[in-house]
């Protein structure tokens, strides 16, 4: 049985759906914390995905189906996030997360609330680090050097790391733990898993680091970077892979846990990342059946590779290749709605 030390897994990460209405200093409330990192995504029209971190600061953005430079909204009065709240977060009045009329969705994280500095590694880092959740955000500025270190503050090793490049273009480059340090994802695009020891060195995170190479959109000499790193939490979090059937009563994943989020990406395929929770399904039983990709500007999804969210994992329910073609590889990062077991045991079937 998979037991939690997080008894309520929505005080650490939550999903929130809202309507845009364009005003200025729109309040979006009801995720019980003060979320350190947000990812918003409309949801009916092909604007891109726009991601805040509470350690580089509510005016800059990036968008994960691009790898263009940070944005800052500094001194724009229209700008798109005005805050972290106690309960939320505000925003302004840009169309790409709060267009009138339009339906939005937002993915939460709890951090620190606060940040550090950390020197456990070779680079010293400033680290915003929840060690309950397992979840951590990392600034630094690169060295172009092979073997450099950055500390993550998770105490643990971290099972995956999202990295992007800051002031200037560069890909979102992902280590996940079941491909291991010589292969590494490319989050704003539809690539295969390659091989390479320039972006993580060929060298897997430690519970006080994580290792770079010499490449450009890891470790530039004197860019700056922001990483996304997460631990495994039993009951809450889940990092691994699966094999696919390419059959509508598809692989199962288990996870401990009934499931609020699932990303994933087919390894040996060109295929797109997708993002699935249990907000924006209307289907009713188990059935999650929307999807978004985080490597496309693309609304949003309906029923072509669905899945069921159940009481201790992930059924897949369709052939698509994207997450279930037969004998196929998968990657995923999944979070917690409610534990198998504990004080709020899942209901889902």
């Amino acid at each position: 049985m998979a037991y939690t030390t997080i008894k309520k897994p929505s005080d650490y990460f939550n999903t929130k759906l809202y309507t845009g209405n364009g005003t200025d200093n729109r309040s979006i409330t009801g995720l019980d914390f003060q979320p350190d990192w947000v990812w918003i995504k409309e949801r009916d029209d092909t604007n891109a995905h726009y991601i805040f971190d509470s350690v580089r600061g509510i005016d800059k953005q990036i968008q994960s189906n691009s790898n263009a430079a940070e944005y800052d909204y500094s001194g724009d009065p229209g700008r798109t996030l005005k805050s972290f709240d106690s309960d939320g977060f505000t925003l302004g009045t840009g169309a790409g997360v709060n267009g009138s009329g339009e339906l939005f969705v937002a993915w939460n994280w709890l951090g620190a609330n606060g940040t550090a500095s950390n020197t456990d590694g070779t680079i010293t880092s400033t680290v915003s680090a929840n060690t309950t959740n397992g979840f951590s955000i990392v600034s630094y500025t690169g060295n172009g050097t092979s073997g450099a270190t950055v500390g993550h503050g998770l105490s643990v090793a971290p099972s995956m790391v999202i990295v992007k490049q800051l002031n200037a273009t560069g890909s979102w480059v992902v280590y996940h733990k079941s491909q291991g340090a010589t292969k590494f994802g490319i989050m704003d695009t539809t690539a295969t898993f390659g091989t390479s020891s320039s972006l993580w060195n060929d060298t897997a995170p430690t519970n006080s680091v994580f290792s770079l190479g010499n490449d450009g959109d890891t470790n530039g000499a004197s860019q700056t970077f922001i990483a996304y790193c997460f631990a495994e939490v039993k009951g809450f979090s889940k990092f691994g892979s699966y094999v696919g059937n390419g059959n509508a009563d598809g692989t199962f994943v288990y996870t401990g846990f009934k499931p609020a989020f699932f990303l994933f990406k087919r390894t040996d395929g060109a295929n797109s990342w997708g993002i699935m929770d249990n907000k924006r399904s209307t289907s009713g039983a188990n059935v999650i059946d929307k999807g978004l990709k985080p490597d496309s500007a693309n609304a949003e999804y309906t029923a072509f590779n669905k899945i069921d969210f159940t009481s201790n994992g992930i059924k897949l329910r369709s052939s698509d290749s994207d997450n279930n073609a037969s004998g196929a590889t998968y990657i995923y990062m999944a979070f917690a709605e409610e534990p198998l077991v504990g004080d709020n045991p899942a209901t889902a079937r």
